[in-house]
């Protein structure tokens, strides 16, 4: 059986999770934290006990070393050679990837010119492919993109009302985040209603400390709710999500900061951590508000609100539904804001049923059996799809 891996690089970290394939059963899997800083910590999986060793790591290159020898020390694998394919989770591929590609040289230049569109993100996902090819480089490696679920948009959703050169010379649009999620969701929506992505019209919300909501239609993207950046869209952890745009110059002259620094506090300090003024979790908050609390009860209202509305206006959209999806941390685990999300949907045919809704963590079918619009929980595997995609490719090779 082939080994592959997924990875996800960050500036500092790097997560990843080992398959055997086609079986498609993890292995092992593990994170690299504080890389480049002291007492850096590496995590991994062994025989289901989490095995922790705080050391001095230098790079992402000393990390995949260790993490190599790792599988090895750990008799996890016997050699390098049992791995066959690795794949790299890279944020922004912009318009120029619309799926999956094997890594080139070129591959890397051209993700390496998109950091401009993604320059926390694209860099350190750079960094890790880098690191990869050092030490295994005849590997089959590919690059798996954020964005490219939803390059299936029509111009009506992706296009903003600016100058259109904006368009054309700057690739102002929107792109959409968490694709790997949404198509994950997507295709195992199909498998539980037993019914063809082709017919199916779907909302999902990728709910965590980012979210995102998306409208699938026939097992394609036509909206969703991040735009340029991430930022857009509901209010999450600490971002604001959408907001009015001369906002921005307005507060700079109130407050003296500069262009980036609200964009700062737009990423940081606002969503939920700027309304309550308490916590970017939302468990923090779920308590908090049972204590009484209004303003942790008016952060979780603009919350739910904002996915409220988007679910009324894709089902506008697509003249119907067929299933609302819940994923990711907040979706698959907090039976509250579900509750909350839910409520008042009745009138598009939407109903649940509250005991199904008391589940964490699990695929479940929430809805009531004459419900028109099936309501699921499906835990997201983006790891999954990362490992799915290399084996395709090292198949066409």
């Amino acid at each position: 059986m082939e080994k592959t891996i997924a990875i996800n690089a960050g500036s500092s970290s790097l997560k990843f999770q080992l398959y055997d394939m086609p079986s498609e059963t993890v292995i092992t899997a593990g994170i690299v934290e504080r890389i480049g800083l002291k007492d850096s910590i590496f995590t991994i999986s062994v025989d289901d006990e989490k095995i922790k060793e705080v050391t001095d790591i230098p790079d992402h290159e000393v990390a995949v070393q260790m993490l190599l020898d790792k599988l090895i020390s750990h008799n996890i694998i016997s050699s390098y050679d049992e791995i066959t394919g690795v794949g790299h989770r890279v944020v922004h591929g912009g318009e120029k990837f619309t799926e999956s590609v094997y890594i080139t040289n070129q591959v890397i230049a051209d993700i390496e010119a998109l950091s401009e569109l993604a320059p926390l993100h694209n860099p350190a996902n750079v960094t890790g492919i880098r690191a990869f090819r050092k030490v295994l480089p005849d590997i089959v490696a590919v690059a798996v993109f954020d964005t490219a679920f939803h390059q299936t948009m029509p111009p009506s959703s992706y296009l903003y009302s600016l100058p259109y050169n904006y368009y054309e010379d700057y690739g102002i649009r929107k792109y959409g985040f968490h694709g790997t999620s949404h198509k994950y969701v997507t295709e195992r929506a199909s498998d539980l209603l037993g019914r063809p992505q082709e017919e199916l019209r779907l909302i999902t919300c990728h709910l965590g400390n980012g979210a995102s909501i998306a409208a699938i239609e026939g097992g394609k993207s036509m909206d969703t709710s991040m735009g340029f950046t991430p930022l857009a869209g509901v209010s999450m952890g600490t971002r604001s999500g959408n907001i009015d745009p001369a906002l921005v110059p307005f507060i700079m002259e109130k407050t003296g900061k500069s262009a980036e620094q609200v964009l700062d506090v737009l990423n940081k300090e606002s969503g939920m951590l700027g309304v309550s003024g308490i916590s970017s979790d939302l468990r923090d908050l779920e308590s908090e508000a049972a204590k009484g609390n209004d303003r942790a009860e008016l952060a979780l209202d603009v919350f739910v609100d904002g996915i409220h509305k988007y679910i009324g206006s894709y089902a506008a959209r697509m003249n119907g539904v067929d299933a609302i999806i819940f994923t990711a941390g907040i979706g698959e685990n907090s039976s509250y804001i579900r509750e909350r999300v839910l409520r008042g949907l009745e009138f598009m045919g939407v109903y649940w049923d509250p005991a199904l809704n008391q589940v964490r963590g699990v695929e479940a079918f929430l809805n009531y059996p004459h419900s028109p619009v099936k309501v699921i929980i499906i835990p997201t595997n983006e790891e999954l799809m990362i490992a799915r995609d290399v084996e395709v490719i090292r198949a066409q090779r």
